[in-house]
């Protein structure tokens, strides 16, 4: 069993380290699933097989023990040299291979129910959401609020609320979806979502904002224009840079782009029934439904909520809604 064991420990070192360098394209989801069944079949066995095998081992070790004493005690001996409880406990005790293995079962099953079907984290790589979310935020991502899924599968088996608009999520990249993305909801199925000289239009009435003071950005070193932006109830800001067209360069062909108008001053589309529009708060720096289409129902992931760390900046911590 340990040489087994050891295969199977090299064959997810291998992977990790693949996935690491680029090699392969890692699935944590699948990997952490995996890691869950391994453990748990090895936990199961050993509580089945291999734990009453080492106890009965360490209950023969007592009762030899205890054989022995009462041999010299007849000889007139009272008192015997040494103690049984370590002995006791080396026999107890999980070799490497179930310790490695079965002892970690329950962690990594606490694990894998977290983060599949409550809270996963995430960490912002770019600067797409700013003002709401920085580059360096970590936050933490509610899996049931829009439903449980199946990890892996991402099949929907419970239903719970619906996506809103303003609602920043996760969810899987249309063109790729093995990369996670988070904007924010701007169209539920069925509206005409217009972005027209910076304006935002939906089912045609202008989303309200009020003007803001200009917002520095210290990676780029620069001032954007910043308004607040009020949507399904929702208020936050927004980014604008003045020195950047309103027409959307860079479209690409997405299922159901026939609904969608492009021009000079921007874009108009209608949300097909499923999907979603999403947009980025930075909006001349985002790449979002503008340019790669809409999103489907099934690739949503969960909700963002809470920026629980940025290391660079410990007063981000807290509720960004």
């Amino acid at each position: 069993m340990g040489a087994v064991t050891g295969a199977i420990l090299a064959a997810f070192g291998l992977y990790a380290v693949a996935w690491y360098s680029g090699a392969v394209e890692g699935n944590f989801s699948l990997l952490l699933l995996l890691a869950t069944l391994v453990t748990g079949i090895y936990w199961v066995i050993d509580k089945l097989v291999f734990l009453p095998q080492r106890r009965r081992v360490a209950e023969h070790l007592v009762k030899e023990h205890q054989q022995r004493k009462e041999a010299l005690a007849k000889q007139g001996f009272s008192e015997i040299e040494g103690d049984i409880e370590p002995a006791r406990q080396r026999a107890l005790a999980q070799p490497w291979w179930l310790d490695w293995t079965a002892g970690l079962f329950p962690v990594i099953l606490a694990v894998f129910v977290l983060r599949s079907f409550l809270f996963e984290p995430f960490k912002i790589p770019s600067g797409s959401m700013i003002p709401t979310l920085r580059v360096g935020d970590l936050i933490l991502v509610n899996k049931y609020h829009y439903g449980i899924r199946l990890p892996v599968l991402n099949t929907k088996v419970w239903d719970n609320h619906a996506p809103q608009r303003g609602d920043v999520i996760v969810f899987r990249y249309p063109p790729k979806p093995s990369l996670d993305y988070i904007k924010r909801v701007i169209g539920l199925p069925g509206d005409e979502v217009a972005y027209l000289n910076k304006q935002l239009t939906v089912n045609g009435q202008p989303v309200p904002r009020v003007a803001q003071p200009d917002f520095f950005d210290k990676d780029s070193m620069r001032y954007a224009k910043q308004w607040q932006e009020s949507l399904g109830g929702k208020h936050y800001n927004i980014l604008n840079e003045d020195t950047r067209p309103a027409f959307v360069e860079g479209v690409t062909q997405f299922p159901f782009a026939d609904g969608c108008r492009y021009s000079v001053e921007g874009m108009v589309c209608k949300v097909p029934a499923g999907h979603y529009f999403m947009m980025g708060d930075n909006r001349d720096n985002s790449l979002d439904s503008r340019y790669w289409g809409f999103v489907p129902e099934a690739n949503i992931v969960g909700k963002a909520f809470f920026v629980w760390m940025n290391f660079g900046d410990f007063g981000r911590i807290g509720s960004f809604e």
